[in-house]
């Protein structure tokens, strides 16, 4: 049987961040395919399958989504409100990744629904780690919501 993967959907404008964040998940041999949105309105079109992030676009749902708060536009935190809000896609975990440390991002975060909360290092070492301790967790040991399928 082969495992099929969800992708993870990354929000994040910083190209600069976004690559960064992705050759670290292809030398940790990601097999999900990764999708960039660059704004929180692409995120929303993302997950509504009404438009595209990048130039692949998957049918499936994000295993979970990596969410910048400081974005253009609709920002991270209205992403996430609207998310956790919409019953067919509060399950989706969303994982927060922003250089905020702020204590009020990271109470209202986690009461609207964040599934957790992680600063970006602006060390290279501790980036490395945050980023594997999240896709050893995320997307290697935790166990996704089905999507309203029936797993066998």
């Amino acid at each position: 049987m082969t495992q099929s993967f969800n992708p993870l959907l990354v929000a994040e404008d910083s190209d600069e961040d976004f690559e960064v964040l992705h050759l670290l998940m292809q030398q940790m041999k990601v097999q999900n395919p990764i999708h960039r949105c660059t704004n929180g309105d692409k995120v929303l079109d993302f997950v509504y399958q009404d438009g595209e992030c990048s130039e692949q676009h998957s049918s499936s749902r994000p295993s979970v989504i990596l969410l910048d708060l400081n974005l253009p536009g609709m920002d991270g935190r209205e992403v996430l409100e609207q998310l956790k809000q919409d019953q067919s896609l509060k399950e989706i975990p969303i994982v927060v990744f922003t250089t905020s440390s702020n204590p009020k991002d990271v109470e209202f975060c986690y009461q609207n629904g964040a599934n957790g909360y992680l600063i970006k290092p602006v060390d290279s070492d501790e980036l490395e780690r945050t980023v594997q301790a999240f896709v050893d967790y995320w997307l290697q040991t935790n166990i996704p919501p089905t999507n309203g399928r029936n797993g066998s």
